[in-house]
């Protein structure tokens, strides 16, 4: 069960005490000792978060990672808490990481901070700790941004203040989230920018531009300009017809309306008059009964 009083008492109250957890446990200051551990706990006794946003983990760093632990051991010790479904069990705050790779490394015991987090402060560490990692791929951050909200009903507004993110870097992300999954790949393993990816949010053919886009190794402005001409024919010239260019306003629109529902939306406005089209596009039945919920408050 969701811990309410974690769930109320608003995004940011207590975000210095996560943030000093959060940075100690990614970057120490040289000159800082580490943290002293409560206690040691057996690995088979820890369990990740299952809200992590983070879901890659590169396994040349892994390896790497496992390797100095088995020759240094710890240096800092992983932060968490009591299971909130098992006792006696304990689930990782910040640390996966290593603790993945103690398992590499056949440790059968790691250091341990124990804290008292509630489910929104413990998603809150995650996304803290995942988006000051330089590695951290564009869909897993996005992922972060629509749990905080959709699970807990933050704002753009609210996650720019306090993480130190602008809201249009928030919103751009989120809509990363609504291109087709093989888009998503290419973000994950790296062959795709988070430029390129925005240019192609909304595009229908976004899956086999991302593929041209790879292949012969595009620009983010070429594949602005492949996004709005499409691929042409080889030894043809293109004879398309003209496709309006929305203005800011309403491109900007459209963005924050498919990062808040997760789908893709668009605004066709009518020219010469005050009406036009809004169409929502769902890519399942689970999709179309969270829009109805969040049109009819069911």
């Amino acid at each position: 069960m969701a811990d309410k009083k974690g769930k109320n008492r608003g995004l940011g109250r207590g975000l210095s005490a996560l943030m000093a957890d959060v940075n100690q446990d990614i970057a120490p200051q040289p000159e800082e000792a580490p943290r002293r551990a409560d206690m040691r706990i057996p690995v088979e006794r820890i369990f990740p978060n299952p809200d992590q946003p983070r879901r890659a983990f590169n396994d040349d760093a892994l390896q790497e990672l496992a390797a100095s632990i088995a020759e240094k051991g710890i240096i800092q010790p992983l932060i968490v808490r009591n299971h909130p479904k098992s006792d006696g069990t304990y689930e990782i705050v910040a640390g996966e990481r290593r603790w993945r790779a103690s398992q590499i490394a056949k440790l059968h015991e790691v250091p341990v901070i124990v804290r008292e987090y509630s489910d929104t402060e413990v998603l809150e560490v995650a996304i803290i700790e995942n988006i000051q990692r330089a590695d951290l791929n564009p869909i897993d951050e996005g992922t972060g941004y629509r749990q905080l909200m959709q699970k807990f009903g933050h704002t753009q507004e609210q996650l720019s203040t306090v993480l130190g993110k602008s809201r249009s870097h928030i919103a751009n992300a989120m809509r990363l989230l609504n291109l087709p999954e093989p888009v998503h790949k290419l973000l994950i393993d790296g062959r795709l920018s988070a430029g390129h990816a925005r240019a192609l949010v909304g595009n229908d053919d976004a899956a086999k531009l991302a593929d041209h886009i790879v292949r012969n190794g595009l620009s983010v402005r070429d594949a602005e300009r492949l996004a709005k001409s499409g691929i042409k024919p080889k030894g043809k010239a293109s004879a398309g017809k003209k496709t309006a260019i929305k203005d800011a306003d309403t491109a900007q629109i459209e963005a924050e309306l498919s990062a808040a529902l997760g789908m893709k939306v668009s605004i066709d406005h009518s020219a010469g008059s005050e009406g036009g089209r809004l169409s929502v596009n769902y890519r399942n039945l689970d999709q179309l009964d969270d829009l109805l919920r969040a049109l009819f408050g069911g």
